[in-house]
């Protein structure tokens, strides 16, 4: 026998509900695509305007570190999807271990960037803060300006999934947070935290791979 799934007024039919969630959750996410597309937009501008000074600048970056921090991130994004499958299936503790599983990775991923982060103050390619900045030429300049804006505000968005993913996963051990009833609200929380990863690993070849 089906599980029975309580719905909410105006809808008539826990699909339609789902669909109405998903939906929301889907314009939300598009409003955060054109926030980054024009982060993205204005670093192919600039490559394509000053190619060596770009080419350049990117060669400072620490390539390794930022592969390293893709390989997190693809990991976290694993253990999200799978924690969504474990939701479907009313596993709700091995789904919120998941979860907690992701947001450690995502703490990892925040961890590495605040140490690459230190190292590029010391060189002195971080804007704003290193004093005196390390900049042969405008066009570099520029380009270490998208590139901490880029970053920085995906380490932001970064921090909010891993809150998330937090507390999605301590309601779903409370049994705070039902199954099947509310398995949209894991659906939608995985689709924020993948969103944020495929984010990054278009930064990670626009910032990092640009040589």
């Amino acid at each position: 026998m089906a599980d029975r799934v309580d719905v909410s007024e105006p809808f008539q039919a826990p699909a339609q509900q789902r669909e109405a969630a998903m939906m929301g959750m889907f314009v939300f996410l598009g409003t955060e695509i054109m926030l980054f597309g024009g982060i993205f937009t204005a670093i192919f501008v600039a490559r394509l305007l000053h190619t060596e000074q770009v080419v350049e600048a990117s060669k400072r970056m620490h390539v390794f570190i930022g592969g390293i921090n893709t390989a997190v991130l693809l990991t976290s994004s694993l253990a999200v999807a799978l924690a969504v499958h474990s939701a479907r299936a009313r596993k709700a503790r091995r789904s919120a271990a998941l979860l907690a599983g992701a947001a450690l990775l995502g703490l990892a991923f925040l961890g590495l960037k605040a140490f690459e982060y230190w190292e590029e103050y010391r060189d002195g390619l971080l804007p704003i803060f290193s004093d005196p900045p390390r900049f042969s030429t405008p066009a570099e300049h520029l380009f270490m300006n998208l590139y901490f804006l880029g970053t920085g505000l995906h380490a932001v968005h970064v921090t909010i999934g891993i809150v998330l993913l937090t507390g999605v996963a301590v309601r779903l051990v409370l049994n705070s947070l039902r199954l099947p009833d509310r398995t949209v609200v894991v659906e939608a929380s995985g689709l924020y935290w993948h969103l944020v990863d495929v984010i990054w690993v278009f930064l990670y070849p626009a910032l990092y791979l640009a040589r």
